[in-house]
């Protein structure tokens, strides 16, 4: 992939054909790792739809006319917001495009006042050692012995530099 032919860029700026380009990507790639996460193509397009409310934030990665790369951003406290979703089609992934969109959207929530972007990273699926565990009382302790099973995105963020 040549990253310099990736232009990143509002979804609500694009058109309704990246709008449903970004569904289906959403619905492809998530079918693995979060096989219950939109299980219908009315589901994900409704997610879809839903980032492009005036307080949230939806960016997309175009490559060739074709939606390759999609992530977003909820308001969610005063000055932070929650990466959500961030999505790459598996043709692109372990290129630099996800760092790529990380870092464009950690421009767009500064740009708006944003100090603080942050990340959920839930496994309901299996993939790390800690699913289906009671974390707590002591939720250090758990994380401490973390292993990644089956390729969870989780170890994805430490790649991504902190912007500032």
């Amino acid at each position: 992939m040549e990253s310099s032919t990736i232009a990143i860029q509002d979804l609500h700026s694009s058109g309704e054909n990246a709008i449903q380009q970004a569904a289906q990507l959403l619905l492809d790639e998530f079918q693995v790792l979060a096989p219950d996460a939109w299980q219908t193509w009315d589901d994900a397009l409704k997610e879809v739809q839903a980032s492009l409310q005036p307080d949230r934030i939806s960016r997309v990665a175009i490559a060739h006319g074709r939606v390759v790369g999609w992530s977003g951003g909820i308001h969610q406290y005063s000055h932070a917001w929650e990466l959500h979703p961030l999505v790459v089609k598996a043709s692109h992934q372990r290129q630099g495009l996800g760092r790529r969109l990380v870092a464009d959207l950690e421009a767009q929530v500064s740009d708006r006042g944003g100090l603080t972007l942050y990340v959920g990273s839930d496994d309901e699926t299996g993939l790390t050692s800690l699913a289906q565990q009671d974390l707590y009382p002591n939720p250090l302790e758990h994380l401490a012995t973390l292993q990644n099973l089956h390729s969870h995105p989780y170890t994805f963020y430490p790649h991504c530099r902190i912007q500032g």
